[in-house]
């Protein structure tokens, strides 16, 4: 199948069908909110390195987890009943950002988070769009993850940690607060180890737009509901 080519000044996507076998859709286009949005909604995400053309993504079979399924060790509970970790939703998304985009990674050279990616997300999180999770140790920024939510769908892009368990004790609370809040999926999009040891899995791209669908018909939640995050007692 062809690989689409966007226009600039029309927001518009082909049919995730179409992608080809390794997930790629389209190129080109821009990063407006505007088109950004679109392609959540649609199970699309932008996903290239700084050089090159932005690239669309959309993968079959995808990378969710579902809230209820969240794998909690043992040893990941003492550290969360432990309070050594302050968690914080919104309060450093920049910072975040920076951080995930310096972390180095197996078997990549350099970032997917490029400065046009920075600043377009950035102004998602102005616009209430995004969100970052963050954890704080001794005020130090420790570890945290960032994403779009869209209705009751968080789409989560990238996590971080400088401090072992850091990250994990961002998004465990999380995950758990969006359980609660009735949050059908969270999307990760592609298959990773961590996210497999955390109780993700892949399912097909029709079953995950279909999710979606759901979550997005669901009311937005509010700051005050996202900020409630309980870390003792799990």
């Amino acid at each position: 199948m062809p690989v689409f080519r966007l226009p600039k000044h029309e927001v518009l996507f082909p049919p995730v069908e179409l992608a080809e076998p390794d997930g790629i859709l389209a190129v080109g286009g821009d990063l407006s909110v505007p088109r950004l949005l679109e392609a959540y909604r649609n199970g699309i995400f932008p996903w290239y390195s700084e050089g090159q053309p932005i690239m669309w993504w959309s993968p079959d079979p995808r990378m969710v987890l579902f809230p209820s399924e969240l794998h909690v060790s043992r040893s990941m509970r003492r550290v969360l009943n432990s309070g050594i970790f302050e968690i914080t939703v919104d309060r450093a998304f920049r910072e975040v950002m920076l951080a995930c985009a310096a972390l180095p990674r197996p078997g990549q050279d350099g970032t997917w988070i490029t400065k046009a990616i920075l600043e377009s997300y950035c102004e998602l999180h102005r616009l209430g769009h995004a969100h970052s999770v963050e954890a704080w140790k001794d005020g130090f920024l420790a570890g945290g993850l960032y994403g779009v939510m869209l209705g009751r769908v968080f789409y989560g892009e990238s996590m971080f940690t400088r401090e072992p368990n850091a990250s994990r004790a961002a998004f465990i609370p999380f995950v758990k607060r969006l359980e609660r809040l009735g949050f059908p999926v969270i999307d990760s999009q592609v298959h990773t180890a961590h996210l497999e040891s955390l109780g993700g899995r892949l399912i097909p791209r029709t079953d995950f737009l279909g999710l979606v669908k759901q979550g997005l018909t669901m009311p937005e939640v509010t700051k005050g509901e996202l900020e409630n995050l309980v870390t003792a007692g799990m």
